[in-house]
């Protein structure tokens, strides 16, 4: 028996076809000869095994090699059947059907020259596992999605090259062009095997250059500016833009015309775009030729309106071009865009705006006519809301400025979105849908939010630089009940305040266009001043209260709030440190100013303030947490003495405008300013009627590059130091040793440019929001303050006063009498007490001593008067002035997994005397 392998099957098979044609001919050659000749005339005899072979038919077919198929199963991919005639044709057939299948390889066919045909298989292994290696960049649940092969499949080489060619795909779109994926099949026992893909990921192809060719009035700098691929280069090494990318190529073009289109090159064309790969596979150079044409101006600039309510010539006006400006594409879009908004204003939903251009080449001028066609008046048919499943409908309808019935308009259909993002409750982005009615003039409005938290549990531990530790803890609902209500409650600690609020707030009170809120609370705030890097508090004031507030809308964008303050102030000074006793008997009970200073004595007591205020607001912000556009402004008045200790009327103004220039760009700015004026009686000379805890204050976090209450009035005492005897005191003006007290002020301003600058997706996710900004501001007028004391200036033994080297006076320390409960002057008393020790009690006495404080005096002996004695001191008053004061800085906001985090790097470019900035501000685990 003579096997056919598969391998020279073809070759054979050929051969024995060629043969059969030539026996065929000899055969149908003899058999018209024997129609011609007698019976006598035979075929040769070598001729008869030929036509036997060709005449053979299948006797029996096997299938051996099967291990997990059934032999039924092989033959069924086949046409061979038994008893059905075969030839080579038909077995070759057979084997590429069999290896079409994808389940098998075939070894060989044996038995032709017989009939009895076995066919002889190897089944394609089963898989095991699928295995990745060497992928650092694409992460496998980046990489096993795209691949086919999979455990329990069947083993086929084609679909191995078809998922390397998808793996190396996947890199090239990551930019990697030198990846290599090496695939490898280990054998395993009953014939499975596992597919291990071997890559070798290579560096990212970046873009080494960028050839413009072609462009005249333009130089590559600037085109490539333009575009979104950026040059390989070592201060591009953090940009994700430097990789080739296909796609990127194809909008960088886009990007080339729209440039050339908006500067009046209205025949610019890109010629080609050729990347080309450097022979190592690392790097790209891409070309572009470009033809840049003529410029071209704008020729008369028309309106032709179909809609009679629109006066064309008003309308042409209106544009934001005119003849004789170069042409620009994106001018023509915003037009476009502003023309359809009007006619949405009038009602006209689906107004078709087209532009009909007019070119004159031998001008080079673009006529433009806008042309409006005619259309219907549009009607609202409904409003529908859905995906809301916990805010409930009439919350949402109620911010729409457009009714079910009401004639279309597009400027209340985008308030509509700015009020319902303004919320809070739904995604970003919130657009309203607009859909075609059941007629030509009906619309149908959708709203399709998407909800997301709105419930704020915070329990958080963190650093500040303005409160150092920091530990708080809050929840609120801003959405309380699904019906737009805020339910909050807090508590904070710090080494600089503490704090306990709950508060509620009801926006549509009984369904009606009026908010209602209230707050109550607990607030500990501790002042306090540096000296080196020594924290030291000054007074403490305690404040526990109640607010409520009201807003009643006035029109689309203008309300009216009211408030009342009811608020009891306790404010208080360590006795340890700034009282002293002015009874003799041990005990600090009063105030000294030659420690605290006359400003801070005079602020310690009790009182209740009663204030009742007015605010006037305008809001078309489209959004109140991120606003991108519009503008804010609070005009607002409050008067202290409706019954209580204070009396005062202070008026404050605040105004923000916001931007959007486009990619992600927001730029604002914002002016703030307050003055307050005291209605009470003078309370002596040196003594600002406005007490200090009523007062203004400006510094960190508000006023970025400068120390908190580091801008304004402020108290400094700078001591001296040698001996004032010998006229050698030096005036120590070391910061670390100043003592400065901020005393606020009576009247501020503040105001600010800022840019936020957007970052890629991966910046975005992580809430990183960095920008750069200026500030300028002051606090100012208050009353200037009494000195604490004057010192009195040394003299020397002839009577002369002495003066220091720098000729400042030189000062004595300053000396008071220590009195007993009676006014009587008190002496330090020598004397021996009862274990025979020397001690020294304070007497009335003069002059000897006595047994007791107050008993006889008996001796001669003169004794030296019981003294509180202070280092002589400069009291110098600062920061009293209305200049401004002016920062630049950069920040970013970060929502960190610690908590929100605020981070300003500010520079202090102008100051006054007695500022204190600060370069590096931060705040973590609190809100700012």
């Amino acid at each position: 028996m003579t096997a056919i392998t598969a391998r020279n099957f073809g070759a054979r098979a050929t051969a024995a076809l060629l043969t059969g044609t030539m026996l065929s001919g000899v055969v149908c050659g003899t058999a018209f000869a024997q129609d011609a000749t007698p019976p006598a005339a035979t075929a040769p005899q070598d001729a008869q095994p030929q036509q036997q072979a060709q005449q053979q038919v299948i006797r029996s077919l096997t299938v051996e090699g099967t291990q997990r198929l059934e032999p039924a199963t092989v033959l069924s991919y086949t046409r061979l059947r038994v008893g059905q005639p075969y030839d080579n044709a038909s077995l070759d057939q057979a084997i590429k059907d069999l290896h079409a299948s994808d389940l098998m390889t075939v070894d060989s066919i044996s038995g032709a020259e017989t009939g009895n045909i076995v066919i002889h298989i190897r089944e394609n292994p089963i898989i095991n596992r699928v295995l990745i290696e060497g992928n650092k960049s694409l992460k496998d649940d980046k990489i096993t999605p795209e691949i086919h092969l999979a455990p329990r499949q069947i083993f086929t080489r084609s679909a191995v090259r078809a998922d390397v060619a998808r793996i190396i795909e996947l890199y090239r779109r990551q930019g990697r062009f030198a990846a290599i994926v090496e695939p490898q099949m280990v054998q395993l026992d009953q014939n499975r095997v596992d597919v291990v893909f071997e890559i070798t990921e290579g560096p990212k192809s970046k873009v080494r250059q960028i050839n413009i060719i072609g462009n005249e009035q333009f130089s590559d700098g600037k085109l490539r500016g333009e575009m979104a691929t950026k040059q390989t280069r070592f201060w591009t090494l953090l940009s994700s833009n430097t990789s080739y990318d296909q796609d990127r190529l194809a909008y960088d073009q886009q990007k080339l015309r729209q440039f050339y289109l908006t500067e009046g090159y209205a025949d610019f064309r890109v010629v080609s775009a050729i990347a080309e790969l450097t022979p190592d596979k690392r790097d790209f150079i891409i070309t572009y030729v470009v033809e840049e044409g003529d410029r071209y101006k704008f020729g008369p600039v028309t309106v032709d309106s179909d809609i009679r309510d629109f006066d064309e010539d008003r309308l042409g006006k209106s544009l934001p071009f005119k003849e004789g400006d170069w042409y620009n594409a994106k001018q023509v879009e915003d037009a476009i865009d502003q023309l359809s908004q009007l006619a949405g204003a009038y009602g006209y939903a689906f107004a078709d705006v087209q532009p009909e251009y007019s070119r004159d080449a031998e001008t080079h001028t673009m006529a433009l006519n806008f042309h409006i066609a005619e259309a219907n008046r549009t009607y609202i048919e409904r409003i529908d809301i859905t995906g809301n499943t916990q805010t409930r409908d009439e919350v949402i309808r109620r911010e729409f400025r457009v009714a079910e019935g009401d004639a279309f308009n597009t400027f209340q259909v985008k308030r509509s979105e700015d009020r319902i993002n303004s919320l809070g409750y739904f995604q970003d982005g919130f657009e309203v849908e607009q859909k075609p009615g059941s007629s030509d003039d009906r619309i149908i409005l959708a709203a399709n939010v998407e909800e997301r938290p709105t419930g704020e549990l915070t329990l958080s531990a963190g650093f500040s630089s303005l409160e150092r530790f920091i530990v708080s803890g809050s929840i609120k609902q801003r959405n309380f009940r699904g019906r737009g209500q805020t339910l909050s409650a807090s508590v904070d600690y710090s080494s600089y305040s503490k704090s306990v609020e709950l508060g509620f707030t009801e926006p549509y009170l009984f369904d009606h266009n009026i908010a209602l809120g209230g707050t109550i609370y607990r607030r500990d705030l501790n002042a306090f001043n540096y000296i080196g890097t020594d924290r030291n508090t000054t007074y403490s004031q305690v404040s526990t209260g109640f607010q409520i507030v009201t807003g009643i809308p006035l029109t689309e964008y203008w309300t009216l709030s009211g408030r009342y303050n009811f608020q009891l102030d306790d404010v208080t000074l360590d006795k340890s440190t700034f009282y002293k006793d002015t009874n003799g008997d041990g005990t600090v009970d009063t105030c000294d100013p030659l420690k605290a200073g006359r400003y801070y004595c005079d602020a310690i007591g009790e009182r209740i303030t009663s204030l009742v205020g007015l605010s006037l607001i305008f809001d078309s912000l489209n959004s109140r947490l991120r606003p991108s556009a519009g503008q804010r402004l609070v005009l607002g008045v409050d008067f202290a003495g409706l019954g209580g200790d204070v009396r005062y009327i202070r008026g404050r103004a605040d105004f923000d405008k916001y931007w959007s220039l486009g990619s992600g760009f927001i730029f604002s700015v914002g002016a703030e300013g307050g003055y307050i004026h005291s209605l009470e009686a003078s309370r002596g000379p040196g003594i600002d009627p406005v007490r200090i805890t009523d007062r203004y204050w400006l510094g960190e976090p508000q006023f970025r590059g400068f120390d908190i209450r580091g801008v304004g009035p402020r108290v400094q005492r700078l001591y001296y130091s040698g001996d004032p005897t010998a006229g050698t005191q030096t005036l120590i003006t070391d910061k670390d040793s100043i003592v400065d007290d901020a005393l606020g002020g009576k009247a501020y301003y503040l105001t600010k440019a800022e840019l936020e600058i957007p970052l890629g997706a991966g910046a975005r996710e992580l809430g990183l929001r960095p920008s750069i900004f200026i500030q300028a501001g002051a606090l100012f007028d208050i009353t200037r303050p009494e000195p604490t004391f004057t010192f009195q200036q040394a003299t020397a033994t002839n009577g002369d006063l002495l003066y220091n080297d720098d000729g400042s006076p030189t000062l004595l320390p300053y000396s008071v009498a220590i009195t007993d409960t009676s006014g009587n002057a008190l002496y330090y008393n020598s004397y021996t007490n009862d274990a025979g020790n020397s001690a020294v009690r304070l007497t009335t006495c003069s002059v000897g001593y006595a047994a007791s404080a107050s008993g006889t005096c008996v001796g001669t002996e003169a004794n030296n008067p019981a003294l509180n004695t202070t280092q002589p001191f400069l009291e110098r008053f600062v920061g009293n002035s209305a200049r401004p004061r002016i920062t630049v800085g950069i920040g970013v906001n970060w929502n960190s997994p610690f908590g929100p985090l605020r981070l300003d790097i500010a520079k202090a470019i102008l100051t006054q005397p007695g500022d204190d900035p600060k370069l590096i501000t931060f705040n973590v685990g609190t809100q700012f």
